[in-house]
C-alpha cells in the first residue's frame, strides 16, 4: 500500500504543475490543436468565407489522382532534395574537416562560415536575388572576367532549380558546427593506435574518421532532407514559383492554395501528405541506418 503523499510534496507537486501550466496550454493550443484542427479541415471542401462541408477523402484523392500540379511541385521538391542534400553535407563535411585542422586564426574561419546562418533568410534571399541578376549580378560578372557566357540562372526554367541547388550550401552553417563537434569527439587513442600499426592519413580518415562520424552523418541527413522538403523562401521571395513552375516547391504550392486561393480544406490534405511523405523517407533512413552506423563500442543502431 502507497504511502500517503506528505503536504510539502502535494505543494512542489501543485506548484511543478503550475509553472508548467504555460508551457502546456502552449503545446495544446498552438501545436496539438492546429494540428489536429487541420486534419479535419483536410476531410471538408472549405474556402476562406465558404461552409463548410464534409467530403471524406475527396481531397486526398483529386490530389493523388487529378491534380498536375500536385505533381510537379513533388518533382520540384524531390529534384531539389536529391541535389542539395548531398551537396550540402558533403560540402559541410569538407568544410568541418579543414575548420577541425590546427592553423592560425581558425576562429575567424570558423566565424566566416557560421555568419550566413545567422543572417535571416530573407535576407540572404535578397542577396542572392542580386547574385543571380543576368544583367548586373556578381556570378555572371564572375563569368564574363575568365571569358565565359553568362547564365539566366533562376530565370531560366532549365537552370533555375540547379542555380537554388548551388544557393543552398550558403546556409550550411549549422551543419558545419554539428561536424565539427563529430570530428572533435573522435577518440584520439584509435589515430594513434593507427599510426603505430603503420596507418597512413588515408588510412585513418577512411577506417576511424569517417566510420565514428556516421551517427553525426546520420543525424545531419535526416535534419537536412526535413528542412529540404520544406523549402519556401526561395519560391516565396525569388521565383514566384516560375518560369513555367520550374521552382514551384511544395510548401509554396500549399500556401498558394491556402492563402491565395483560400482554399483551406484543399491545403490541409496536402499538409497531411507533406507529412506522410516526409515521415515515410525518414522511416526508410531510419531502417537503413543499421546496415551503416556505427556507434562506439561496435554496436549499431
Amino acid at each position: 500500500m502507497k504511502r500517503p503523499k506528505s503536504g510539502m510534496m502535494r505543494m512542489e507537486r501543485n506548484w511543478g504543475l503550475l509553472f508548467a501550466l504555460p508551457a502546456i496550454l502552449g503545446l495544446m493550443i498552438f501545436t496539438i490543436g492546429p494540428i489536429a484542427a487541420s486534419f479535419v479541415f483536410s476531410l471538408t471542401d472549405w474556402t476562406i468565407g465558404g461552409q463548410m462541408t464534409f467530403i471524406g477523402l475527396d481531397n486526398y484523392r483529386t490530389i493523388l489522382t487529378e491534380d498536375a500540379t500536385f505533381s510537379q511541385s513533388m518533382f520540384v521538391t524531390t529534384y531539389y532534395a536529391l541535389g542539395s542534400v548531398p551537396l550540402g553535407l558533403a560540402a559541410a563535411f569538407i568544410i568541418a574537416l579543414l575548420l577541425n585542422q590546427k592553423v592560425k586564426g581558425l576562429s575567424v574561419f570558423r566565424t566566416i562560415y557560421y555568419l550566413p546562418t545567422i543572417v535571416p533568410s530573407i535576407a540572404n534571399t535578397m542577396l542572392w536575388l542580386w547574385m543571380f541578376n543576368p544583367d548586373f549580378g556578381l556570378l555572371n560578372s564572375l563569368l564574363e572576367s575568365v571569358g565565359l557566357p553568362g547564365s539566366k540562372w533562376i530565370y531560366d526554367e532549365n537552370t533555375a532549380i540547379p542555380s537554388l541547388i548551388m544557393m543552398s550550401t550558403w546556409g550550411i552553417g549549422n551543419t558545419v558546427i554539428i561536424f565539427l563537434a563529430g570530428l572533435q569527439s573522435v577518440p584520439t587513442h584509435l589515430y594513434e593506435a593507427a599510426e603505430v600499426d603503420g596507418g597512413n592519413r588515408w588510412h585513418k580518415f577512411f577506417h576511424i574518421t569517417i566510420p565514428s562520424m556516421t551517427p553525426t552523418i546520420f543525424f545531419n541527413l535526416v535534419m537536412s532532407l526535413i528542412s529540404t522538403f520544406q523549402a519556401f523562401n526561395q519560391a516565396y521571395v525569388m521565383t514566384n514559383g516560375g518560369p513555367n513552375n520550374s521552382t514551384l516547391f511544395y510548401v509554396f504550392y500549399l500556401w498558394r492554395t491556402a492563402f491565395t486561393e483560400t482554399k483551406i480544406g484543399y491545403a490541409s490534405a496536402l499538409a497531411w501528405i507533406l507529412f506522410f511523405v516526409i515521415m515515410v523517407l525518414t522511416v526508410l533512413i531510419f531502417s537503413t541506418s543499421k546496415k551503416w552506423v556505427h556507434y562506439e563500442g561496435g554496436e549499431r543502431s
